[in-house]
């Protein structure tokens, strides 16, 4: 890392050899001083201007607790190719940031699909930082479900083209997954053998999400021993939890959260 300029409130932390990343830190104020920092992972292709990150923010603020959301390298206004992205690059991103704006814990990591598996990637490797992950749709190990799900010549394709688009029911631009992405994520797997962990997870999880099907929070649980680990399930919830009532459920349970590790 060699310098740190700003644009209005998105400040950009540049890394020498790496893509310079985007990302808008709001300190602890006052009375919010004693509450863990809150970070904000996104998911695939999702940038930290996304609804759940601003309102997510917005209650940090109005609490005085310290708070920051990022763009991963190849996303929103950070530098980068998307095309060129691993689980291990976008980690290393929020493990620059993450040790960028804090020298300690206590840090609570709060990941959207792909971002909590990188909020659980954060944890393992920051543990003395990191003292608590919410995840909303977490999806570790999806790089594994998805190429599973590919059809036989979606799979030949990739494997023979380097990538292929997967319609996205969520923008006109398809998703584009490559062979080098789901390679490269089998090196960060973290369901196929038992996690020892000695913080809180909390899950948030739509029982009508088509993207991270429910069990996938239970299966988190399952997986990781040690840890006070609760699930909510919102019976009619999507993949998106971003209706007023979804907002307001991650805010209770990230407060709660946060009291505890205070």
């Amino acid at each position: 890392m060699t310098a740190e300029t700003a644009f209005e409130s998105v400040s950009i932390l540049e890394r020498e050899g790496k893509p310079n990343l985007a990302y808008v830190y709001t300190p602890a104020d006052g009375k919010g001083a004693d509450l863990p920092l809150v970070m904000f992972c996104g998911g695939y292709r999702s940038d930290m201007n996304g609804t759940k990150a601003l309102y997510i923010e917005e209650q940090c603020k109005a609490r005085g607790q310290g708070y920051v959301r990022f763009d991963y390298s190849g996303h929103g206004a950070s530098d980068g190719a998307f095309e060129e992205g691993t689980i291990g690059a976008w980690l290393g991103d929020a493990l620059d940031i993450l040790d960028h704006v804090t020298l300690k814990g206590p840090v609570v990591v709060v990941g959207s699909s792909m971002g909590g598996w990188i909020a659980l990637l954060l944890a393992k490797a920051r543990s003395g930082k990191v003292r608590g992950v919410l995840g909303i749709a977490a999806a570790p190990d999806f790089s594994e479900d998805l190429f599973n799900r590919l059809s036989p010549e979606q799979q030949e394709e990739m494997m023979r083209e380097g990538f292929v688009n997967v319609a996205n029911d969520y923008s006109d631009e398809p998703y584009y997954y490559s062979r080098k992405f789901c390679m490269e994520a089998k090196t960060h797997l973290l369901l196929n053998e038992l996690q020892v962990v000695d913080y809180p997870i909390r899950l948030i999880q739509g029982m009508r999400d088509k993207d991270v099907p429910w069990e996938m929070a239970t299966k988190i649980e399952k997986n990781y021993t040690g840890a006070d680990v609760d699930i909510v399930f919102v019976d009619d919830g999507d993949h998106r939890l971003s209706r007023p009532e979804d907002l307001e459920l991650i805010d209770r349970e990230l407060r709660a959260l946060g009291e505890s590790l205070s």
